[in-house]
């Protein structure tokens, strides 16, 4: 069904229990109007002249969001581009512009694969110092420039981001039950950071393209 500009699996069966056990509210959210369960997940077609060739996974209905422009910003594709762009350097990426007119990133970083762009001066640091060095933050900002120069648009350029010193926090349920990042719950712990990363005057901690 169309949701949000993409397409969102939904499915009925004697096998998918009817609703959350004494929750209506919940229970509303989840179903569609003739009992459909929302799934969240948007697909689209391998080919859409020919449904039989099957379909592809196309990132979580719920992650999406519009810029300021009303472009939307399709977050599951993104991530996994900007991850891709940042191997082997990163461990996960969250992305944030919701309301804002461009996108921006917090980026988990994978500090071993850091430490080896600083060796041997990489053993003596700690880990904010090895964030902060020059080796590492060169490393980001060029790939970061590569990636905005393959970029088509607003709705698919990364202009600045932010490497996190701490890891997903459990607490703070940044990690869901089956053990990938929850973003929602990320930008909301780290709502100050966010603001850091579209602040009128830049923090030294942000990171924008090389040129």
């Amino acid at each position: 069904m169309p949701a949000g500009g993409k397409l969102e699996a939904r499915v009925k069966s004697p096998s998918v229990l009817p609703g959350y056990w004494r929750d209506e509210a919940n229970t509303a959210k989840a179903f569609d109007e003739e009992g459909y369960y929302k799934l969240g997940d948007a697909l689209r077609f391998a080919d859409p002249n020919d449904p039989s060739k099957g379909l592809f996974f196309d990132g979580r209905i719920t992650e999406d969001f519009k810029l300021s422009t009303g472009t939307w910003v399709s977050v599951g594709p993104l991530r996994g581009r900007l991850i891709a762009a940042f191997a082997p350097l990163v461990k996960d990426v969250v992305i944030a512009g919701h309301g804002q007119s461009e996108i921006c990133a917090l980026v988990f970083p994978d500090l071993e694969a850091c430490r080896a762009l600083t060796l041997p001066a990489a053993e003596r640091l700690a880990d904010r110092e090895l964030l902060a060095s020059t080796q590492v933050r060169d490393a980001f900002r060029s790939r970061l420039g590569t990636m905005a120069r393959s970029s088509t648009g607003s709705s698919t350029t990364i202009v600045r981001v932010i490497l996190l010193e701490d890891p997903p926090s459990i607490d703070a349920n940044e990690i869901t039950d089956k053990g990938s990042i929850n973003q929602r719950a990320v930008l909301t712990h780290r709502a100050a950071l966010v603001d850091e990363l579209y602040a009128p005057t830049r923090s030294n901690r942000v990171l924008t393209a090389a040129v």
